[in-house]
């Protein structure tokens, strides 16, 4: 490990994922901004409640709950993230240049996550916001299915860039008891693949302009043509009942 004033590097080849943590952790916490980990291969709960700002590249492969319970530094992944990317994440951001697994987003209630390719199953689960803190989640391919399962709040955009013309998303059961927060798709999907609880409802201004600036961030980080990838329609959907599966627990 070498470090200066404001920039660390680790070496992560062979360390437990608890050893790794607890260095990391010690760096932010003595005033490094910048922080390189090499050779990650599966470590898990990388940044996990960090809270304080500082840039932390990751190359190689983290493992589940990749800043989990974070609250204010900005982790760009060099390679593809495993499940749980942003578990009950406060603040910050996760830049992900690869896929991510299962449950990305997982009870997020605040900061942004952009993917550059695909997702997997249950992305944006159980996703929230609390007054002006709303989480963000911006996939560049697609998604399996239960794709905003139980959304609270909070906005998820899926752009399908990775699909071939014609070619329709494939997740099925989209936003299965979601009952708040917003689904962006680009593309259309047919009413057999969303969930009872979420329907289409009409795109307002406002609406294109959350969509064109999450779009815009993402080239940014990833490249695109923001006017081409803007071309084709956005579906939204939005849940239909407050309280889905409130009867169930009424007498």
């Amino acid at each position: 490990m070498t470090q200066t004033e404001k920039v660390a590097r680790i070496d992560a080849a062979g360390i437990y994922y608890r050893d790794l943590n607890a260095r990391l952790r010690e760096m932010v916490n003595n005033g490094a901004s910048q922080v390189e980990l090499v050779n990650v291969c599966g470590q898990r709960y990388i940044g996990t409640n960090l809270n304080r700002p500082a840039e932390i590249a990751i190359y190689g492969t983290p493992g589940n709950d990749l800043g989990a319970f974070m609250d204010g530094p900005r982790i760009t992944v060099h390679g593809n993230a495993q499940d749980g990317c942003g578990n009950t994440m406060n603040n910050g951001e996760i830049i992900v240049h690869g896929h991510a697994g299962d449950i990305t987003g997982l009870s997020a209630r605040g900061g942004r996550i952009f993917v550059r390719d695909d997702v997997g199953y249950r992305a944006g689960i159980h996703m929230k916001e609390y007054g002006e803190k709303k989480p963000v989640l911006v996939i560049g391919g697609t998604a399996q299915d239960f794709f905003g399962e139980y959304m609270a709040g909070g906005a998820v955009v899926l752009l399908g860039l990775n699909l071939k013309e014609g070619e329709r998303h494939r997740a099925k059961f989209i936003g299965t008891g979601m009952h708040g927060g917003v689904i962006y798709l680009r593309g259309s999907v047919d009413s057999y693949q969303l969930g009872r609880e979420v329907g289409g409802a009409t795109l307002e201004e406002e609406d294109f302009n959350t969509i064109r600036k999450l779009v815009n961030e993402y080239a940014g980080y990833f490249g695109g043509d923001v006017d081409e990838i803007m071309k084709l329609p956005f579906t939204k959907l939005v849940p239909l009942y407050l309280r889905p599966y409130g009867r169930l627990y009424t007498p």
